[in-house]
């Protein structure tokens, strides 16, 4: 499946997200950044759970870097790796690619331990990545698909994959 244009526009803006030094291509030392970030507004540092999230989003790096053959990704080579890589595999590719780094997160949140998060478990995520109270209570009521008032790791693949599909505007990767 070849990336359409909104699929494109949001890599894209995840290329510029993870480029934390604006160098132009991201490498280890991006996601390093980016873990290290969504560990801090989450207070996670220094906590086996925080050190699960880091080296998830290390892991993705690397498996990145890997298909593309270099630690250097640069913009046009990071949407051809995505493409090939999680978009153009469906379900699969988000399950392989992005389902442990979102496991890591739920792990982090999940503080009564359910499997699950709760409203109040996500609007400690959503406050981290500076959305507005109302829209986190809205976006977290859109996400819910089996509407139990909890979002599954499953849940929260399948957002990450409609968001980069277009079918939503919800980001959530920081």
């Amino acid at each position: 499946m070849a990336v359409g244009v909104k699929e494109t526009t949001r890599l894209e803006e995840r290329f510029r997200l993870w480029d934390s030094d604006g160098n132009g291509v991201i490498e280890r030392s991006d996601f390093e950044a980016e873990a290290d970030g969504i560990l801090s507004r989450l207070g996670a540092h220094g906590t086996a759970r925080g050190a699960e999230l880091r080296q998830a989003y290390l892991d993705m790096f690397d498996r990145l870097a890997a298909a593309a053959g270099s630690t250097r990704l640069t913009r046009e080579a990071f949407l051809q790796i995505a493409d090939q890589e999680i978009v153009s595999k469906g379900d699969a590719g988000f399950a392989s690619m992005v389902r442990p780094a979102i496991q890591a997160i739920v792990n982090v949140l999940d503080v009564d331990g359910d499997g699950a998060v709760s409203p109040a478990e996500m609007a400690k995520w959503f406050d981290a990545m500076g959305l507005a109270p109302q829209v986190a209570g809205r976006a977290f009521a859109d996400l819910d698909a089996n509407g139990d008032g909890k979002l599954s790791v499953t849940e929260l693949v399948d957002a990450v994959r409609d968001y980069h599909l277009g079918k939503h505007d919800i980001p959530l990767l920081g």
